[in-house]
C-alpha cells in the first residue's frame, strides 16, 4: 500500500507508517512541501496510485464529487496526540489495509473504522 500524508499530520506519523514497511511520502517530501495545493497532491495519488491520509475535509469532498484522490483514509480522531494516533495504526493498520482491497473511503476514528460506499 502507498501512502501520501497531508500537511495536517506529522511528518512522524509519515516516518512510522513508513518503519512498518509502506511506501511512504509526507507534503513536505515534494517540491512545495505543505504548501503543495490538494490539486497536485490529488494528482500525485491518481497517478502513482497512493492514498492519500489526511484530517482535511476539502478531500472528503473532492473524492465525493470528482473521484479525486485515488484512495482516502480520513483521519478523524480530533485533537490526538502523535503517539495515541501511532497506536491507532499500529491497531488498526492491517485492518485498513485489507478494506482499501475493497473499498476507497475509509474514516479511521478513535473507535473504529468507518466505510464509506
Amino acid at each position: 500500500m502507498k501512502l501520501l500524508v497531508d500537511a495536517q499530520l506529522p511528518r512522524r506519523i509519515a516516518r512510522f507508517l513508513k518503519n512498518l514497511g509502506y511506501d511512504v511520502l509526507h507534503t513536505q517530501d515534494l517540491p512545495d512541501g505543505n504548501a503543495t495545493p490538494d490539486a497536485e497532491i490529488n494528482r500525485i495519488s491518481l497517478q502513482e496510485e497512493r492514498v492519500v491520509v489526511t484530517k482535511d475535509a476539502d478531500f472528503v469532498q473532492s473524492f465525493i464529487l470528482q473521484k479525486k484522490p485515488y484512495k482516502l483514509l480520513l483521519i478523524a480522531t480530533g485533537n490526538i496526540k502523535n503517539s495515541e494516533l501511532e497506536d491507532l495504526f499500529r491497531e488498526n493498520i492491517g485492518q485498513i489495509e485489507e478494506l482499501f482491497k475493497s473499498h476507497n473511503y475509509l474514516e479511521l476514528g478513535r473507535d473504529a473504522v468507518i466505510v464509506h460506499q
